[in-house]
């Protein structure tokens, strides 16, 4: 195992400052394969209040995770999309989802 001098210099801590916390992951898997307004999100995972989810986009947005385009309408429309940067975390969560999988399979023995 390599031996890091400060936890900052572990790539998996810089990995987990990005898409860390209880919420980034599933709204990442969610909005992984197309376009969703925040109504849609909000509405695929009924645990998290508003607050916190408009706090979390905010954050993958300012992160260059997601893209946020707010139309010019009434009622007013916002939709979120992952962006070039964040489609590189597929294979990340998709590894993720696969040991969650195992995980299951091995705690249910």
């Amino acid at each position: 195992m390599t031996d890091f001098k400060e936890i900052s210099d572990c790539p998996i801590t810089t990995t987990l400052s990005f898409i860390g916390g209880r919420w980034k992951t599933i709204i990442l898997y969610i909005i992984a394969d197309r376009t969703f307004r925040f109504g849609e999100i909000s509405a695929r995972i009924p645990a998290i209040s508003r607050k916190v989810l408009t706090e979390q986009l905010k954050e993958l947005v300012k992160d260059g995770i997601l893209n946020r385009q707010k139309f010019n309408e009434t009622p007013p429309r916002v939709e979120y999309s992952v962006t070039e940067f964040g489609k590189s975390l597929k294979d990340v969560l998709s590894e993720m989802e696969k040991w969650g999988f195992e995980l299951e399979k091995h705690t249910l023995k």
